[in-house]
């Protein structure tokens, strides 16, 4: 099959961009033909891939989605037997792959009641409907539970095109033979002596990942634990006004940031604890990531795969609708037992579920699948239509 991924913009730190990276290295395997468009994309190009980049500018960011669906679409009305699959929603996709929440539930839930009178929320919202409303075709693949209840709750109409796809973590994550000394060396490295307790965020976005939260719940440790913890935050993102708060708390001294980078299965063998507090998180692949490193992980419910630490056994879940006091009483019980506690033991054990790692495989089972189908639609009602012609 000739196959067209959209995407506004790739870079390999994302999850929505690992999970593109995952799908169209299993097509490529597959033997079918790949091209992407995107806005910009930084980092390696699979062999047999061809990047286009959509040369389109716009003062605003509304303005630049719609000029990249228009030119796009212009261009691929020209070719033939292309099945498009986007990782953003957009007009003219036979696939979505849903890297993002539900819009529409964003919208009720975490924004005032004017934001339904903006630009942005039109777009997005008429964006969102020509892919989930009753008349759309689109096939649409899913990563979580919580993305599939809210779907349904704003679309109820869309249920018969929802496909589950599992998690794609790489297995490097895993605990191996090397781990002990990999810890040694990373805390060796920053200075980390054996009664510092490292606590690790790793996302980027740090809005959205909740930092804030994580710096308050950091701040408000009791003073001989909080004394013991560093935190590191890694990601792309601006850091300024996280870097503030820290400040203003009075933790800036234990606080580190680090830009997007390649060695995390290192962060996951030096940390201690994971924290995840996110405000809104389609899937959250760091979850699992360090679920299968052994390390414990606290993070809250909006996360998709927050099921997964609850299953796993492998760390605590914030109750939805959040609470503060919450999260820095979690994460202080959390920290002074994590001698006694089986999260660790239990988070390896669930590494050794195939189905963690399967994502790229079944996405290009459903999208074969699926496309098969409508192309043998297409040829019946063509053969169909030319019969009663003639």
């Amino acid at each position: 099959m000739k196959l067209s991924f959209l995407i506004y913009k790739y870079f390999p730190y994302g999850g929505q961009q690992r999970d593109l990276f995952k799908i169209i290295l299993s097509c490529l395997d597959r033997g079918h033909k790949v091209e992407v468009y995107t806005l910009n994309w930084q980092g390696d190009v699979p062999q047999g891939v061809e990047v286009k980049i959509v040369p389109v500018k716009a003062l605003s960011r509304i303005k630049l989605y719609q000029r990249f669906t228009t030119w796009v679409l212009a261009k691929l009305a020209l070719q033939s037997d292309r099945i498009v699959i986007g990782f953003n929603k957009m007009p003219g996709l036979d696939f979505y792959f849903a890297a993002d929440p539900c819009f529409a539930e964003k919208a009720d839930t975490q924004r005032g009641v004017y934001y339904k009178f903006t630009s942005r929320y039109r777009h997005f919202k008429k964006y969102e409907e020509v892919v989930f409303n009753s008349r759309a075709r689109t096939e649409i693949l899913l990563l979580s539970p919580l993305q599939r209840n809210a779907f349904l709750k704003y679309y109820p109409d869309c249920s018969d095109r929802l496909h589950d796809v599992p998690p794609g973590i790489s297995r490097d994550r895993m605990v191996n033979s090397n781990r002990q000394k990999d810890r040694d060396q990373f805390r060796e490295e920053f200075s980390l002596s054996a009664d510092k307790l490292l606590v690790l965020q790793v996302g980027s976005g740090f809005r959205i990942k909740g930092v804030d939260r994580s710096i308050r719940a950091i701040a408000a440790l009791p003073n001989e634990l909080r004394r013991k913890v560093k935190f590191m935050l890694v990601g792309q993102d601006k850091p300024g006004q996280f870097k503030a708060l820290a400040r203003k708390l009075g933790i800036e001294k234990q606080f580190s940031v680090f830009p997007g980078r390649d060695d995390i299965p290192r962060f996951l063998a030096g940390a201690d604890l994971l924290l995840h507090p996110a405000y809104s998180e389609s899937a959250g692949y760091i979850l699992l990531e360090a679920t299968i490193a052994g390390l414990p992980v606290l993070t809250t419910a909006t996360c998709g795969y927050a099921f997964h630490i609850n299953v796993a056994g492998s760390g605590e879940v914030c109750d939805e609708p959040f609470d503060q006091s919450e999260l820095n009483q979690r994460l202080s019980a959390m920290l002074s037992g994590l001698k006694f506690s089986s999260w660790s033991q239990s988070g390896r054990k669930y590494g050794a579920n195939d189905e963690l790692y399967a994502l790229g495989e079944k996405a290009t089972d459903i999208i074969e699948t699926k496309a098969q189908i409508q192309h043998e639609l297409v040829t019946a009602l063509s053969m169909s239509s030319r019969r009663s012609s003639s």
